[in-house]
Parts: structure tokens; sequence; C-alpha cells
């Protein structure tokens, strides 16, 4: 029985430990939602969306457009001055740093998965 008491408090840390590992420092691996945008706030929020190259990605002027799509399926047309990493064209999700507008997503940022 005295050794059971020893354990508990070890275990209980590892699995406070670990939960606090998953949840918060793990970036999950699913695609986000342009629902979690609020359209008036500007802040700058991070969303894993799939690309959509099908649909053409424009390159031009130091602007860039192209289209991706969140889980729920909802596609929305993104648009800013960023720069395009290498092996873009390629990727299948990619990370986008900005903010939702009335006409789409204003990316600040691309980056690869």
């Amino acid at each position: 029985m005295k050794t059971l008491q020893k354990l508990i408090l070890p275990v209980l840390i590892v699995i406070a430990v670990f939960l606090i590992y998953k949840f918060y420092f793990v970036k999950g691996g699913d695609l986000g939602s342009f629902a979690d945008f609020d359209p008036n706030n500007n802040a700058v929020k991070e969303i894993r969306v799939q690309l959509l190259a099908e649909r053409g990605i424009e390159n031009s002027g130091g602007g860039v457009i192209f289209y991706a799509s969140d889980k729920t399926g909802k596609v929305v047309n993104i648009y800013g001055e960023a720069q395009l990493p290498d092996g873009f064209e390629s990727a299948e999700v990619v990370i986008l740093k900005g903010h939702l507008t009335q006409s789409g997503f204003h990316v600040h940022e691309i980056l690869l998965d």
C-alpha cells in the first residue's frame, strides 16, 4: 500500500505533462476553418488550408492570388503581397497567416506544411 501511494503523485505529474504537451505545444494536423475568423477583425491569425492549385495561382507585381478550401469545404479567394515559398505549386496543404475580409482572405505570410 505504501508503494502505491508513492507512485500516485509521479504518475499524475507524468499524465499532466503529457496532456499539456499534447494539447498546447503540438500543432494539430487538421485543416482549420474560415468560420473561426471574424471579417470585421484585422488581427493576423494562422490557418491550415488545402491549396486548390487547379483553380490557378497568379503571382504578379508583388501580389499573389489563389484559392484554398478549409475543413468544411468552403472555398475562399486568397490574396495579398506575400512571397510564395519554393514548392508552393506542388503543395497540398499550406499554412496561411492573415485575416478574413468581406472579399476573401488577406494573406500576410505563406508557409508550407
